[in-house]
């Protein structure tokens, strides 16, 4: 009887020393209670993870500069055919992105730079509007406008990525992805010599000719 006596009692004991002893807590390396890095972090210094949007706010869609090696590419052509930018070695190259064929004005920036070709051609440069439209629709566009200068598709967007010409865009209120109206002039060795960003269609094709004619005359 003794025996189950000392059992119960040295459980009770054991018990109220648990209760009596709360657990300790273990303490973190460096003997501090460990504080989360971005609760030490000024809230202006926080690293965001920026959304594409944001990306393209801050200026990652205009990677390209002049200066710099154009980037290549191939791309279908309104007749079905296929054309690179080393087709276009050996002379300028003038590359106008342009958002949508047919709209007034893609329409007006294609018919300004039909009108002056052969003056583009006697300063020895190539005209090439790209745009995301699919082949069927550049052709219809190019027959329809009585259209001279050559037009390109990509509707993968790579080559328009590669020019930094594929970015967020605003009109009526509605935010959406499309084509950066731009012209990028390329001389005969492929390099950048200019870009025109947030092109203004009235007067364009005659500022970009003046460019040329003003290094090359």
């Amino acid at each position: 009887m003794a025996r189950k006596t000392n059992k119960k009692t040295s459980k009770k004991v054991s018990a109220k020393a648990s209760k009596k002893s709360p657990r300790k807590a273990v303490p973190k390396a460096g003997g501090t209670k460990a504080v989360s890095p971005r609760a030490k972090t000024p809230l202006n210094k926080i690293p965001l993870n920026k959304t594409p949007a944001a990306e393209k706010a801050a200026g990652k869609t205009h990677a390209l500069a002049e200066g710099m090696a154009a980037p290549t590419f191939r791309l279908s052509r309104d007749d079905g055919s296929s054309v690179s930018l080393k087709d276009f070695a050996g002379r300028n190259l003038v590359l106008y992105f342009y958002p949508r064929a047919d709209t007034p004005g893609c329409t007006l920036e294609a018919a300004d730079f039909t009108r002056l070709a052969s003056r583009f051609e006697a300063a020895d440069t190539a005209i090439l509007g790209v745009s995301a439209d699919p082949q069927a629709a550049l052709q219809r566009f190019r027959k329809k406008h009585a259209l001279s200068i050559a037009l390109a598709s990509d509707e993968t967007h790579a080559m328009l990525e590669a020019y930094g010409v594929w970015g967020e865009k605003t009109f009526m209120g509605r935010t959406f992805d499309g084509i950066l109206r731009t012209t990028v002039w390329i001389d005969p060795k492929g390099k950048i010599v200019r870009i025109w960003r947030n092109v203004k269609v009235a007067g364009h094709a005659e500022a970009v000719l003046d460019a040329i004619r003003g290094v090359f005359s």
